[in-house]
């Protein structure tokens, strides 16, 4: 887990797609395939009923078949008008398990909000599909970029650093107005979830209990994709149970990928331990998920369970999923 590569032709040229028309040519510059190989990928999309053809020879554009697809002007937007619109107009929302249709309601109206009073944009595109046994839904704006933002809100040195701060939870840029759990609590509640701005994208993929982050074709602005399975089983109550105090009803835990923070799977500083620990004292117990995690140094181990746990001893820490290796140091920052 961790950073990855580019990613695949076909997600590629989903990705393009979401931005407006693709001509085959912009995915070979991207891919470096031939042209006939960018055709036979972009032809299996349309006979899959994922992309339409438009034009003819080589004015040929692809677009993305979408069941609704509008922008709206962001000022003065309001977000459950807009789902008003979605719930009349597509018409498979209609006829989802409520279940299914109470996780999109919150998703999508939590997602578009975010870019209603955070994004600094003007307008926000609106996208609702379905693909294969799959629902989906895609908001993208022309702001200032989610990651860049929470970067210079809390003077964090890059965007991956920004993507953990946002993946811990309760990590806002307008406190007095937002509790910072929307981001959170959709990535947990939908089945892949992916967000994307400045070349970054993070994807949660809850199917396979996964996080990575990739590189993404919006630069400017921020574009959210979620996709929930039309027979989920999911409770919108049990994600919020999972992580709550039972009795408050209080957002109390919180769940971390540590090889989220770095482009590797070595973390030997106490610094890179201090970064990781930022904003988690919010929390009564913090699950940390060590998959993919090669090396621990013993300083880092010491911040965390030595000197922070010392100085934070309402909030517990949880280590999971650790190579030999990272567990024998860890329990020696616990023993000591």
């Amino acid at each position: 887990m961790g950073r990855v590569n580019s990613p695949p032709v076909k997600e590629l040229i989903l990705d393009l797609a979401a931005q407006g028309p693709v001509a085959s040519g912009d995915v070979t510059s991207r891919t470096g395939l031939t042209r006939q190989a960018i055709l036979y990928h972009l032809n299996q999309l349309v006979d899959v009923g994922e992309l339409s053809r438009v034009g003819r020879g080589r004015g040929t554009r692809y677009v993305l078949t979408a069941d609704f697809s509008e922008t709206f002007e962001l000022a003065g937007l309001e977000e459950h008008e807009v789902w008003k619109i979605v719930e009349a107009r597509v018409q498979f929302v209609q006829t989802l398990k409520s279940n299914v249709r109470s996780i999109l309601t919150y998703a999508f109206t939590e997602m578009l909000n975010n870019a209603i009073e955070h994004s600094k944009g003007t307008h926000v595109l609106v996208r609702f599909w379905r693909e294969e046994s799959n629902v989906l839904f895609q908001v993208v704006d022309n702001g200032r970029g989610v990651f860049r933002t929470v970067r210079e809100t809390f003077g964090l040195e890059d965007d991956f650093a920004a993507i953990q701060h946002l993946a811990k939870g309760k990590q806002t840029s307008d406190p007095s107005r937002h509790s910072g759990e929307g981001i959170f609590f959709t990535s947990k509640a939908v089945d892949r979830f992916q967000l994307e701005s400045n070349a970054l994208k993070w994807i949660v993929d809850n199917r396979r209990e996964d996080q990575a982050i990739g590189d993404s074709v919006i630069i400017k602005g921020t574009g959210v994709r979620c996709t929930i399975d039309r027979d989920s089983v999911q409770l919108l109550k049990d994600v919020f149970d999972a992580y709550s105090d039972p009795e408050t009803y209080q957002f109390v835990k919180s769940s971390l990928k540590v090889s989220l923070a770095e482009r590797g799977g070595s973390f030997l500083s106490r610094s890179e331990a201090k970064r990781l620990l930022a904003g988690l004292d919010a929390f009564q117990g913090v699950i940390l998920d060590f998959s993919g995690v090669t090396e621990v140094g013993q300083g880092f181990a010491d911040e965390l369970f030595r000197v922070w746990q010392r100085e934070h001893p309402g909030t517990s820490l949880v280590p999971t999923n650790m190579s030999p290796a990272v567990a024998e140091m860890v329990r020696r920052g616990i023993a000591n």
